[in-house]
């Protein structure tokens, strides 16, 4: 039996290729950029960016969401070239050094929480109404905090709370910085009030649903 040659074909992962400088474009638009590169006539070359850039536009739909997006598509075609490439563009080739400046560091508070059961925007509003001048409006807005608080409250302590206690806690708080007025008193709650915590019902609204589904199809089946 004679021998008989068999063609193997080879997989060629991406893995082993050229690494892609921006992977969203794909490797066609590299390949066509690395030929961009090659063409010798100056008017030409000036003619197949343009064209690279309209692809690119239409393989990234969401770069008109951007400000200046045209501009944008400019900075990708220069460093999909690996910033090697002398074309007749209406925005400047950006520095390469543009591409390993890292982001501003986002400042963090690290100031403990005080009461966890509040939360910092709590102290937040507390900080701005110790600023505020004694008056009518600045009551008002202790009266509006302290009802919020208290709400706050009765979701992570399933129990009742005294109008004082909430006082209290605002007047320590603040550091003592705000004085309660005497003989303020908060809408009382009705017997049958709860409070849930963020997203704990969402299980049991999509069971409910999902009951109320299952109930009206076998209704259309038995008519």
């Amino acid at each position: 039996m004679e021998n008989m040659e068999i063609d193997t074909c080879k997989l060629l992962y991406n893995t082993e290729r050229v690494r892609l400088y921006i992977p969203e474009y794909g490797r066609n638009v590299q390949k066509m950029v690395n030929y961009l590169k090659t063409i010798e006539d100056r008017n030409k070359r000036n003619e197949q960016a343009r064209a690279i850039i309209k692809v690119m536009e239409i393989l990234n739909p969401a770069v008109h969401l951007e400000e200046d997006f045209e501009h944008k598509l400019w900075d990708h075609l220069y460093i999909i070239s690996g910033f090697d490439l002398d074309i007749d563009a209406p925005y400047p080739m950006p520095a390469p050094d543009s591409l390993n400046t890292r982001p501003e560091p986002v400042p963090l508070n690290t100031k403990p929480i005080k009461a966890s059961h509040y939360g910092r925007n709590i102290e937040n509003i507390i900080e701005l109404i110790a600023e505020k001048e004694d008056g009518e409006s600045k009551t008002e807005m202790i009266r509006q905090l302290a009802i919020y608080m208290r709400q706050q409250y009765l979701i992570w302590n399933k129990d009742t709370v005294a109008d004082e206690t909430i006082f209290q806690d605002i007047e320590k708080l603040s550091d003592y910085r705000i004085k309660v007025p005497e003989g303020l008193q908060l809408n009382r709650l009705d017997s049958g009030s709860t409070f849930s915590r963020p997203g704990h019902n969402q299980g049991k609204g999509k069971m409910q649903n999902m009951r109320y589904k299952n109930n009206k199809m076998r209704n259309k089946q038995h008519k």
